[in-house]
């Protein structure tokens, strides 16, 4: 039980530093647009799809670090008045229904991601860039948040403290 917290926390960690390369890329990606279309004066085919596609990217699969850090946003308001047990039980009924929202996101995301691969969607510009490749990262993300999820609750019941 241990190592599967601790191996959702490396996995955890792995996306944070994926989710900032993504969004590195695409300040990059945003600089390289601006001197070409400005100072060079030339047009842009991919540059913008990319920056939108990349900081999707990056919020999908930088949100399982996120939780792990407890950085989502909540209100503490209820949870302030209570004893660490009833902290415990809130944070169990609160993961609870967390894990029932992520899993109908992330068959929905399966579902999604299969269709655009199955049909070959791809974006209606010039680049016609193929959207399963855009897609996959919800369903990455959403099934690491999953796993996360049951590592705070595993953590929650058994008493494992978090370094």
């Amino acid at each position: 039980m241990i190592a599967f917290i601790r191996f959702v926390h490396s996995l955890s960690k792995i996306c944070g530093v994926v989710s900032t390369a993504l969004i590195a890329s695409a300040v990059l990606v945003t600089t390289q647009m601006v001197i070409v279309r400005y100072a060079l004066k030339m047009s842009t085919v991919w540059q913008t799809e990319y920056v939108i596609f990349s900081l999707a990217a990056a919020t999908f699969i930088g949100a399982p670090y996120v939780l792990m850090k407890k950085g989502h946003v909540n209100v503490d308001l209820i949870p302030y008045y209570l004893n660490q047990k009833g902290k415990n039980i809130l944070a169990l009924i609160a993961a609870v229904l967390a894990l029932l929202f992520l899993a109908i996101l992330f068959y929905s995301s399966i579902e999604l991601t299969s269709h655009a691969w199955v049909k070959n969607l791809k974006t209606p510009t010039i680049w016609s860039f193929p959207l399963w490749k855009v897609y996959i990262f919800l369903p990455i993300g959403m099934g690491i948040m999953i796993l996360q999820y049951l590592a705070d609750i595993l953590s929650i019941i058994y008493n494992v403290k978090e370094n």
